[in-house]
């Protein structure tokens, strides 16, 4: 199913790549502010490369938006666990200095297991 999928969305692509060959002016700068500034930076290429950069470009910084909005999640996680381990330990601690040891040296040894 998968397999099927990738090969769906790579015909696609290829599809959209063919249907958007034309090159176009991709510009730093509208012109008549690059004409204003100096920076008349300008560069020909397919359609199809200027549509897949956007997309990529999207999904990364959706990608970090992510990150960073999810940021106060992983922090209290990350203390959640903390304050677990902290307590299994006390909780270990607690439960040896309640125990009655048994007084079979074997039954001893099972119990610390």
């Amino acid at each position: 199913m998968k397999l099927i999928l990738l090969v769906l969305l790579g015909l696609s692509l290829l599809t959209v790549a063919l249907a958007n060959r034309a090159p176009v002016a991709v510009r730093l700068l509208p012109e008549d502010l690059a004409a204003l500034t100096g920076l008349t930076w300008a560069m020909e290429l397919p359609l199809f490369l200027v549509i897949f950069a956007g997309i990529i470009a999207g999904v990364l910084i959706g990608f970090v938006w992510e990150w960073f909005r999810e940021h106060g999640h992983r922090a209290t996680a990350s203390q959640k666990s903390r304050e677990v381990a902290r307590l299994e330990r006390e909780l270990a601690v607690l439960k040896d200095s309640t125990s009655v040891p048994p007084k079979d040296e074997v039954l001893a040894l099972l119990e610390k297991r």
